[in-house]
């Protein structure tokens, strides 16, 4: 076995014994009890385990533990996996595969995304369906809602989808850099990508902040920020992702033969960029069309 680490005949990657999978489940496991314990004490409720009232004593150190295992985990793992690549056993084959992985994992985002924008357009097109269904989802038989102001999509949403579009672009100039072994054009193309990622950020809180509109206030409440509001959390991960990819750049990790990790992250923000034209049009131009648009929104 110790000989087939060393001097592989193949173009296989035989990985080590690992805790990873084994504690990241637990910790998953720790958190998401954690999770429904604060949810049902947040509406008074109780969640009894073992004998335990979790939802009176332990749920936020529950979720926080988990999350913080979960955490480590994923550290831990990718740790891992970026010392392999160094070490060379990323082979042909291993890379082929990995790629796979992510196209799968992306295909996936999709479908979750789909489900959104599913819910949106059911509330949307059906707006006195959405009434039977729940009593508090007032629409008055259009939508938006008669009672809501929306946000003037051509202010703040057009201003962030300019700065989305304009970090696909800079990725996209730093992965040339590389493919073409210029380390200053990847290191600045990366560093201003995670600048706009950040500003994009802001920018939704900001939003979110002075909305004219609460999650819980109706059903276009709820579908606008569970779409908007997963994009968002979409570009936080992957714009930590970016960063790490920008320190694993300056360090001299990547090369123009040898670069996935660089590369998943790049696909997933082409893949948050083009989600993000899809909520613009759909949620925040189609979906406000003939609403009253909040003063100074």
């Amino acid at each position: 076995m110790a000989d087939g680490h060393a001097k592989p005949n193949h173009d296989y990657h035989i990985i080590d014994p690992s805790p990873w999978p084994i504690l990241g489940s637990f910790g998953a496991l720790i958190m998401a009890i954690g999770g429904v314990a604060y949810m049902q004490y947040l509406k008074g409720g109780s969640l009894h385990f073992f004998g335990l009232d979790l939802s009176a004593t332990f749920h936020i150190w529950l979720l926080i533990i988990g999350l913080a295992i979960v955490l480590y985990t994923m550290f831990a793992w990718w740790s891992d996996t970026v010392k392999e690549a160094q070490e060379g056993h990323q082979t042909r084959v291993v890379a082929l595969h990995l790629r796979y992985g992510m196209i799968m994992f992306i295909a996936s985002e999709v479908m979750f995304f789909v489900a959104w924008f599913w819910a949106f357009f059911d509330a949307s097109l059906y707006p006195n369906e959405a009434v039977q269904v729940a009593r508090d989802a007032y629409t008055g038989g259009v939508w938006p809602p008669k009672s809501i102001e929306v946000l003037d999509p051509f202010h703040l949403p057009l201003y962030n989808t300019i700065i989305l579009l304009l970090s696909g672009t800079t990725v996209t100039w730093a992965h040339h850099a590389l493919l073409h072994n210029d380390r200053k054009g990847l290191v600045w193309g990366l560093a201003i990508t995670v600048a706009l990622g950040v500003l994009f950020s802001a920018v939704q809180i900001y939003e979110y902040a002075h909305a004219p509109f609460a999650f819980k206030d109706s059903i276009y409440g709820a579908t606008f920020y569970m779409a908007t509001g997963f994009h968002g959390f979409h570009v936080f991960v992957g714009t930590i992702f970016l960063i790490i990819c920008l320190f694993r750049a300056m360090a001299g990790h990547f090369t123009p033969q040898q670069h996935f990790g660089f590369e998943a992250a790049a696909w997933y923000w082409h893949f948050v960029d083009v989600v993000w034209l899809f909520l613009f049009a759909c949620i925040y131009v189609w979906g406000s069309a003939g609403a009253t648009i909040a003063a100074g929104h």
